[in-house]
């Protein structure tokens, strides 16, 4: 949701960071076009208007003008506004109470509560026992939802009784939560289609007995402004802690979540990056500012990969290929790894300078990487173990079989093997190195991604 404002914002700043100096036109001209821009992404006006004259104020003063690179100051005061008006610092769930304590989450309907109750859920579980509670009577199967999803992640929902109305659940739940010593209770309550008095009411009781050490709002970015006036009505008559924004990788602007803060008071917690459980990330102001700057996320990326990776298949591969000793159940591990990180896209969002390079690398040769790797792997699942432990075995009748197997022309089996042994070449001469090849293993061994990213070739990607 953030790539159009992104590569606008870049097409400004290319304008004005490689001037030796910036006259009050100059400065003019950027407002005018930064308007612009938040604008055509849907920002609340007021929220524009406070942000631009934060920004101007600074970017006309003297510590801009005395600069040795004017532009770069001016970019890195739109990042520090753009920081603040995020939320300033990360706001963490709040998680110190005593046990069994309750997190209740606010909505509308469809807007991906149910599911964010289980992301949120899968996330604390390694260090909280979590009780899963849907108060949804009124949507068809929506307890049974949320059981299914508990399942899925491993964690514990309530049992269901029929008949029982939002506050019996509510009091039952605390009760069962105290019993089974559980640390924290998700209740999931239940959504209208529009804000109505009923729901603000049974919400407001529901809130009243298990006094919430958290209340989230999840709001969908694809609603745009109208998601603001959501969070500014609930937090007015219930009070809400923090926000989760579901749905920002949609084709909605990046409206709902500049706005946010600023119209409701409510900081933003939570991202939702797809549908399925793991598609879930903290909300940090200053990182998103610089992915909103093309200054990419780099942190993130490395947490994902720390989190996603398993580390010591990681370091046990990497082991192999400073040795010499890589085969093609090695570059099967590293394929799934990556796979494990992320799609094509969502890796290489994280990376600095996307914005300027996106319409070279568009979304279709994105898919193309991401076939890529689905093709390699398959091609590497249709050859035998043996095979595998030594390709050299691979001739043309075993590469026509192989071809078959995994449903690809025979010259894409040729170009695996060939990036294969490109991969195994270069190993072997680190090997020969000495000295050095043990620094190289040490670095390797650490690298979230194992001995590197065989994506094809000898591009830096698979395109």
């Amino acid at each position: 949701m953030f790539d159009e404002l992104s590569a606008k914002l870049s097409s400004v700043f290319s304008k004005i960071t490689s001037r030796g100096a910036l006259s009050q036109k100059d400065v003019d001209e950027t407002m005018r076009e930064i308007r612009i821009a938040l604008l055509e992404a849907d920002v609340s006006l007021p929220v524009i208007k406070d942000f631009i004259a934060k920004v101007k104020e600074q970017a006309i003063g003297e510590k801009v003008v005395r600069s040795i690179t004017p532009g770069q100051m001016v970019v890195k005061i739109v990042h520090d506004e753009l920081k603040n008006l995020l939320g300033d610092e990360n706001c963490a769930l709040n998680m110190n109470a005593p046990s069994p304590f309750s997190i209740m989450m606010l909505g509308l309907q469809g807007s991906g509560k149910t599911t964010t109750a289980a992301k949120i859920a899968n996330k604390i579980k390694k260090h909280k026992k979590v009780l899963l509670v849907s108060l949804d009577v009124y949507r068809p199967a929506a307890q049974k939802q949320l059981e299914v999803l508990a399942n899925q992640i491993g964690v514990e929902s309530l049992p269901i009784l029929e008949g029982q109305k939002p506050l019996e659940i509510t009091k039952r739940a605390l009760d069962y939560a105290k019993k089974g010593g559980f640390d924290v209770i998700i209740l999931d309550t239940a959504g209208r289609l529009q804000i109505d008095e009923d729901l603000m009411a049974e919400v407001a009781d529901v809130r009243d007995i298990a006094k919430p050490i958290e209340t989230l709002l999840v709001a969908d970015a694809m609603m745009g402004q109208e998601a603001c006036s959501v969070a500014d009505s609930f937090n007015k008559q219930i009070g809400i802690s923090g926000i989760v924004l579901t749905r920002i990788d949609g084709s909605s602007r990046a409206g709902a979540a500049l706005s946010m803060k600023m119209v409701s008071g409510a900081p933003i917690k939570f991202f939702g990056t797809g549908e399925k459980i793991e598609e879930f990330e903290e909300f940090h102001p200053e990182r998103l500012a610089g992915r909103i700057l093309g200054q990419g996320d780099v942190v993130s990326l490395v947490e994902r990969a720390i989190e996603k990776v398993d580390q010591k298949e990681a370091e046990a591969v990497a082991k192999k290929m400073m040795k010499g000793n890589f085969d093609l159940n090695d570059m099967l591990i590293q394929l799934q790894q990556i796979k494990k990180i992320g799609n094509m896209g969502s890796i290489m969002s994280l990376l600095p300078g996307f914005a300027k390079i996106k319409n070279q690398i568009n979304e279709a040769k994105m898919k193309m990487g991401d076939n890529l790797m689905k093709k390699q792997e398959a091609i590497i699942l249709s050859m035998t173990k043996i095979e595998r432990k030594n390709p050299d075995i691979i001739k043309a009748s075993r590469k026509i079989r192989i071809a078959k197997g995994a449903g690809v022309e025979v010259h894409e089996v040729n170009k695996l093997l060939k990036t294969y042994e490109q991969m195994s070449t270069v190993m072997k001469k680190i090997e020969k190195m000495g000295p050095i090849s043990a620094l190289a293993s040490r670095f390797m061994g650490k690298s979230p991604f194992g001995g590197g990213m065989p994506l094809g070739g000898g591009n830096k990607f698979p395109f």
